[in-house]
């Protein structure tokens, strides 16, 4: 590990037999007969999208691969995927012959893209997965457009190949407040039934990402999107409640640094700037060469703590743009250049994901998803 981290002051490890047991999980959760796509988006919700992906291109148990845009999906093409990619975000007028060109399936989820659609000239035929919007009012086709979405879809048949029809919950992570996601799963049940007999199509149909996959059997219909779960993260504390006991998934990122500088305070002396920190005692603090720019939250402040030889040891004075203050007052024999574990893959350590989230008043989602994408991803 010594000659991959040589040069490089922080770094990514991605533990690949956890990204591998996760899939695995999910697998044997939905059994064969429901296809798994990894939710690879957003840079792989902070894991890295080709470093992450690449782990899992050829394993069994996945059949998609989910991106948010068709650089997401170019990226992966060109780095030799070969299993089917959705492109979930908004596509631009000008990448559709693109996405066909790369064989990218597209989410189609208003009028205006099937008008782009039609002024579009293909080579062959365009794969789509129309969106419809069943509650969580962002992207998708509203239950008052059925005539129209019907009508329209006729004119570009000649165009596209309805490959899927999905839908995503607003409200899926709580088991115990289901009315809402219950009336979204039988409105998207209608909008199928309908475009299916009308169309005399039968797509792949979609609806659960994560939360549904775990609360909703109903609603794994025949495919299922993971996303924060590939990478052994609970969408909620309800869901883990309800679930963990039946599924079994663990974190697979860790972040690394090392230490930059060690020096003495004075009791009474501040840290940082606006010495919004004062030690009480003197204190062996330690320099460490990341920060805010790098994805630590300036909302750690104060409260947050990495880990250096097994020991936490806490955030002094405020978060910098690239640099942190730590007390390693407890650490013995600490030196520079001393490797210190920022975000932790153990759901009990006080750096952990979910921890570190809490206190710095962040979603998991936010918190991850921002570490910078420059810092350089290995997978061990």
């Amino acid at each position: 590990m010594k000659n991959r981290t040589k040069g490089l002051r922080t770094w990514i490890e991605i533990d690949k037999k956890s990204v591998l047991n996760n899939l695995k999980s999910f697998r044997g959760l939905v059994g064969d007969g429901v296809k798994i796509m990894s939710v690879v988006k957003s840079n792989a919700y902070g894991h890295g999208l080709w470093d992450f992906s690449n782990t899992i291109m050829k394993d069994k148990n996945l059949d998609w691969f989910g991106v948010d845009s068709v650089v997401e999906g170019l990226t992966l093409r060109k780095e030799g995927v070969k299993k089917p990619i959705l492109v979930l975000g908004y596509v631009l007028p000008e990448m559709l012959k693109i996405a066909q060109e790369n064989d990218l399936s597209i989410a189609v989820s208003s009028m205006e893209t099937i008008k782009e659609i039609l002024r579009t000239k293909f080579r062959g035929k365009l794969k789509i997965h129309l969106k419809l919007d069943t509650g969580m009012h962002r992207h998708g086709f509203n239950r008052f457009q059925k005539t129209e979405v019907l009508s329209a879809l006729r004119g570009v048949l000649s165009k596209v190949e309805i490959e899927g029809i999905f839908t995503h919950f607003a409200s899926a992570k709580d088991p115990s407040d289901r009315n809402y996601t219950n009336g979204q799963i039988r409105e998207f049940t209608e909008w199928v039934n309908f475009l299916s007999k009308e169309l005399n199509i039968h797509p792949i149909r979609h609806a659960s990402a994560t939360g549904g996959s775990l609360i909703y059997e109903n609603a794994r219909f025949d495919m299922i999107r993971v996303g924060i779960g590939m990478y052994g993260l609970w969408p909620s504390e309800e869901s883990k409640k309800y679930k963990s006991r039946t599924i079994k998934i663990s974190p697979v990122l860790s972040w690394k640094t090392i230490v930059a500088e060690i020096k003495m305070i004075k009791k009474g002396e501040g840290v940082g700037y606006d010495l919004s920190e004062r030690v009480n005692k003197d204190t062996k603090i330690a320099i460490l060469p990341i920060g805010y720019w790098h994805g630590f939250p300036r909302g750690l402040s104060r409260v947050g703590c990495v880990y250096i030889g097994g020991v936490a040891c806490k955030v002094l004075g405020n978060v910098c743009m690239d640099i942190i203050m730590v007390d390693v007052s407890m650490v013995p024999g600490i030196r520079v250049g001393d490797e210190v574990e920022i975000i932790g893959r153990s759901d009990k350590s006080k750096n952990s994901l979910l921890n570190m989230a809490k206190l710095a008043n962040m979603s998991i989602y936010e918190l991850v998803t921002r570490i910078n994408p420059l810092i350089k991803r290995i997978v061990i």
